[in-house]
């Protein structure tokens, strides 16, 4: 067994829940075709999504009746281009649409985000027939997970795990965690170093020999992604299921912007439910303060100003979430290095709004619902916990110095898939 591969080892004594491949939905999925009927099926899915998001994270119930309704819905092969028969909705759309479905449940609304991530590395570096291959298994219903970091690691961007040459195959081996949508996927697009120490997607299927998913995700927040362990032991590889990734880093690219605009999403997802859920808490429960003689909660001078505050940026989220879609859309028809740029940026400007938005608006529900917002009954905490947990993806403080570096000194962002 390779060094890696006995890494992958899973310790005996540890308590592991190996996450059995989901079922495969027969029928084939819906074809969504343009901007308009995206966002009318993402509105239809969020109202049915939000009716048990409140048990599903107080039990922590797996999503997986909705994944399959979500995904047979269409809308996960949205970006798809319409050469290849998706809709290739414009990104302002794309990322409404994870907002939507992530104000109603943020971990439904986070798991499609790195398979949105892996269309976009087909489309830029995957062969015509890779392409034709993937493209048509997303838009029959395929659902593509993730297995990118590595604990252990000095920065999220190394990695352990190889894609080592065995005759006429290759050999993945390596242990990841952070595997959001592993569990619930089709296929598990892992990255690897190959022999060359570049940096490449491997699409692997999802019951591949070799392949086991482990379900110990534990955090407090974002509790049904399930964004636990995925192991590779000498799962046997095709030369058509490998993508050089570093390619998309090479040379400007909307790889990184593609990436981030989907996490600014849902955050700004997380804040507007987290203010709508505080407003109808204080017209419902919240006493007035003595002081404020008044007859009801929603009177209380200081509870209507910060009302009106927290619409004012959520708001500006909202508008800096939908121009960071317009600027990846102009870095898509033309990558060129100032497109990129520009776009990296404006994404980086909407995630680093929505950070803050989101974290705001879930801490300001308790201040200015009150204290029986508290109560375990209504689990309200779970949009501090999810927009807590999922805030921690990229930190913001290096989005403000991209930002402050682009606009002060003219330095374009770094190109990695965190930028």
């Amino acid at each position: 067994m390779s060094q890696a591969a006995s890494q992958a080892t899973t310790p005996p004594d540890q308590d592991i829940r190996i996450a059995a491949p989901m079922a495969r939905v027969e029928a084939p999925a819906h074809v969504i075709r343009d901007d308009q009927e995206a966002l009318a099926v993402a509105h239809r899915l969020a109202e049915r999504f939000q009716q048990e998001s409140v048990e599903r994270d107080r039990e922590r119930r797996l999503p997986r009746k909705e994944l399959d309704e979500f995904s047979q819905s269409g809308l996960w092969g949205i970006t798809i281009p319409k050469a290849y028969g998706g809709a290739e909705v414009s990104f302002s759309t794309a990322a409404e649409v994870t907002a939507i479905i992530s104000a109603a449940d943020s971990s439904l609304g986070q798991i499609p985000q790195n398979h949105y991530y892996m269309i976009e590395a087909v489309r830029l570096d995957g062969t015509e027939e890779q392409k034709e291959f993937l493209f048509k298994r997303v838009l029959e219903g395929d659902r593509f997970g993730n297995a990118f970091v590595e604990l252990g690691t000095k920065t999220v961007f190394e990695f352990q795990t190889r894609l080592t040459v065995s005759g006429d195959t290759f050999l993945l081996n390596g242990r990841k965690f952070y595997s959001t949508g592993a569990v619930f996927a089709h296929w598990v697009p892992a990255v690897a170093k190959d022999d060359q120490g570049r940096i490449a997607i491997v699409f692997v299927k999802r019951d591949a020999p070799g392949v086991t998913i482990i379900d110990d995700w534990s955090s407090f927040g974002q509790r049904t992604t399930a964004s636990g362990t995925a192991v590779f032991e000498n799962v046997a590889v095709e030369p058509f299921h490998i993508i050089d990734h570093q390619a998309a880093f090479d040379r400007p690219t909307p790889m990184g912007a593609v990436a981030q605009i989907f996490h600014a999403a849902v955050d700004a997802g997380i804040a507007r439910a987290a203010l709508a859920e505080t407003i109808s808490f204080v017209r419902q429960y919240t006493r007035p303060w003595i002081d404020s003689g008044q007859e009801h909660g929603y009177e209380d001078p200081y509870t209507i100003y910060q009302i009106g505050e927290l619409e004012v940026r959520v708001h500006a989220s909202d508008a800096l979430l939908e121009r960071a879609g317009r600027f990846v859309d102009a870095a898509v028809a033309s990558p060129t290095e100032e497109n990129v740029s520009q776009a990296s940026i404006a994404v980086a400007e909407a995630k680093a709004m929505s950070t803050e938005v989101s974290l705001l608006t879930t801490n300001k529900l308790f201040e200015l619902a009150g204290t029986r917002s508290t109560l375990e009954e209504y689990n309200l905490n779970r949009h501090w916990r999810n927009a807590r947990t999922h805030t921690l993806h990229d930190p913001v403080r290096w989005k403000y110095h991209a930002i402050g570096n682009y606009w002060l000194n003219g330095v374009p962002p770094p190109r990695h898939g965190a930028s």
